[in-house]
């Protein structure tokens, strides 16, 4: 089965493959924890970010803004996946992007890349732990310029957790597609382990500005690794699954 442009799908993880590590802990992590009691006393009241610290409330038992915004820090200093914190994160960074305070970090190569396959015909999705507005912001602002139109879809913790393969299947369901009709590019073993196990082909990104002590061997689960999306095979892309 292939997708509607005839071309294999790739499926991208953000954090530690196509953008660095670094930015997302030293630079949004620190400006969502700073910002967020200003952001809760000014838009609290609008429906969207009311429902959002609503469902925090009902899961910890206050109706104290002041203990939600301290929960939420917590969770954003344990760097959790809560799918209300990400969305939460979504609308302060946008708020970041908006009035300059930074620029999302992409290496050079994964841009190259992605531009590569998005003008070979392959869509390009998006499968982050941040929420599916934080991934629009990241690539309308980036140091490379408005990337957004090389994105075909985005896909965040709404679909499950990273590393379970329900999660890559619903996404599968998604797109109308088999696995091997799409390549997974992750610098998670264990992400990789769940896409493979729902069909899709992997590729390991292991950036030794993200992680110093190479992961070779049996460390890579028996997935494809690169240092730089400039080394991934294309055999691994261009193949048209029957």
């Amino acid at each position: 089965m292939t997708t509607a442009t005839g071309k294999r799908s790739i499926l991208v993880d953000v954090e530690g493959t196509i953008g660095s590590i670094s930015f997302v802990r030293d630079t949004l992590f620190p400006y969502a924890r700073q910002a967020l009691p200003a952001f809760v006393r000014a838009r609290g009241g609008e429906p969207e970010v009311r429902a959002l610290l609503d469902s925090v409330a009902a899961e910890i038992g206050t109706t104290s803004d002041g203990t939600i915004i301290e929960t939420l820090q917590g969770w954003i200093d344990a760097d959790s996946k809560h799918t209300a914190l990400k969305a939460l994160q979504g609308l302060i960074w946008r708020d970041g992007y908006a009035s300059g305070a930074y620029v999302a970090h992409l290496y050079d190569d994964a841009v190259a890349k992605l531009r590569e396959w998005h003008d070979a015909g392959h869509p390009i999705h998006v499968y982050s732990s941040g929420s599916v507005e934080a991934q629009r912001q990241f690539f309308a602002h980036t140091a490379a310029g408005d990337l957004t139109g090389i994105v075909s879809g985005h896909f965040d913790t709404g679909v499950g957790a990273k590393r379970e393969v329900a999660s890559y299947r619903a996404i599968l369901a998604e797109l109308g597609v088999h696995g091997e009709a799409v390549t997974f590019v992750s610098d998670v073993v264990e992400e990789l382990d769940a896409a493979r196990e729902a069909g899709m082909a992997t590729v390991l990104v292991d950036r030794r500005e993200d992680y110093p002590e190479p992961r070779e061997g049996t460390a890579t689960h028996g997935h494809a690794r690169v240092e730089s999306f400039i080394e991934i095979d294309p055999n691994v892309v261009e193949p048209d699954p029957a």
